[in-house]
């Protein structure tokens, strides 16, 4: 650990014979002087005008003067891109109400797929350790972390009388999976989307340890987990908890009513006789700053919403967690928000590739995460995993995955 002293004391900080930076507008002296963009001393959220350029294959914005270490001002940049300062601002939201990747000046600009925050900040570390050679920061690896959404632990058991006869009749008009359907409920077949003995195997052999987040939300239009009541339900997510993480998969409705929340992370706690600190919104509903505040008000203290649903890549343009910044109130936060790279329902459901291309696309974006040292992080499902209909060779791509999270090259 180091101690960081910060003073807007012109004499105080020339008298110093620490490492010093000056962030400012003015160079004072010999400093490291990395000129300030007005951004971080506004008051309110307001239009930026933003003009984009290149500098070390990177874009950047909030260009500064010749005398600056660089030619733009990483720090406003940076804060602009994490804390989501667009998202604050009029913008086209989907049929879900969510935020389109598409309206991003990271898809519009082209830098979607790239940490480009992470590659400032390695930057950042070279200049600052070439000036200052007495002073080394602390080397960071790359890191993958697994999570797994738990939308349906079934696809048709455990449903309840009303849901399994209304299941069944759907499936004899359309005659689709009616003989499947049958042989699971009456002739003990395997449920396709009981995985989890498949996911404990694969994971011990790649040494992987998943989060789970459970949906226990109220049956609802886009809420059809198993009801929480199940006997067989909470058996599987005791099971669980036995041996990886659990949290909470805010229903889509509790992301209007703060009271459902409370109510769902009540349920996994009484279930499971943990604390729950952690969570990712169902269908990723994230409004800024509502749904952090929420999640600040009921003790959450990690948040793995981060990303998109229609486009895989950064949606903060940076792969390492950070603490919340709540705009509206100008102020910093206890929650630390954890970037996901890439949902395979995005690749199937929004870009409709095939596995493998997935398996490309997902090795590309994992490399450009590797080459800065960051946290990778992926959303999958236990329904993707079962290798039938239109996941068919899915678990391919999500064993390729595990093994190239191991390979340090």
């Amino acid at each position: 650990m180091v101690d960081i002293a910060f003073t807007s004391d012109i004499e105080e900080f020339k008298s110093s014979n620490e490492p010093k930076i000056n962030y400012s507008l003015n160079k004072l002296d010999d400093e490291l002087f990395f000129q300030a963009s007005p951004l971080l001393f506004e008051i309110g959220i307001k239009e930026q005008n933003l003009s984009f350029f290149e500098h070390n294959d990177n874009k950047c914005f909030y260009r500064v003067g010749k005398e600056s270490q660089l030619p733009f001002d990483p720090f406003a940049a940076s804060f602009y891109l994490m804390s989501r300062y667009e998202e604050y601002l009029p913008h086209i939201r989907d049929e879900h109400d969510r935020f389109l990747a598409t309206e991003s000046i990271a898809f519009q600009e082209d830098f979607l797929e790239t940490p480009i925050v992470n590659s400032w900040i390695n930057e950042l570390v070279l200049i600052i350790e070439n000036h200052f050679k007495e002073f080394q920061f602390p080397k960071t690896t790359f890191n993958y972390q697994s999570t797994i959404d738990i939308d349906n632990a079934y696809s048709y058991k455990y449903k309840g009388v009303l849901r399994t006869l209304g299941g069944l009749g759907k499936s004899i008009i359309s005659e689709h999976d009616f003989k499947d359907r049958i042989a699971v409920l009456l002739k003990g077949k395997r449920d396709p989307y009981d995985t989890f003995d498949y996911q404990n195997k694969i994971h011990k052999k790649f040494n992987t340890k998943p989060i789970y987040f459970f949906l226990l939300g109220d049956y609802g239009l886009n809420d059809k987990n198993i009801p929480v009541k199940n006997k067989k339900f909470q058996a599987l997510i005791k099971g669980i908890s036995d041996y990886y993480e659990t949290a909470i998969h805010p229903s889509y409705a509790s992301n209007k009513d703060v009271a459902i929340l409370t109510k769902e992370i009540n349920r996994l706690q009484n279930i499971t006789h943990r604390n729950t600190t952690k969570s990712r919104q169902h269908f990723l509903k994230l409004n800024l700053p509502d749904t952090y505040q929420n999640l600040i008000d009921n003790d959450i203290l990690d948040d793995y919403t981060m990303g998109y649903a229609d486009k895989c890549g950064f949606r903060a343009s940076i792969c390492t967690p950070y603490y919340f910044y709540d705009l509206d109130t100008e102020s910093p936060t206890k929650l630390k928000i954890h970037p996901f790279a890439v949902m395979e329902a995005t690749y199937q459901y929004y870009e409709k590739v095939s596995p493998a291309i997935a398996i490309e696309k997902i090795a590309t974006i994992m490399q450009k995460v590797k080459e800065v040292q960051g946290t990778f992080i992926s959303v999958w499902h236990n329904e993707s995993l079962s290798d039938k209909g239109v996941w068919k060779g899915w678990r391919n791509v999500y064993e390729k995955m595990l093994a190239a999270a191991l390979d340090n090259n």
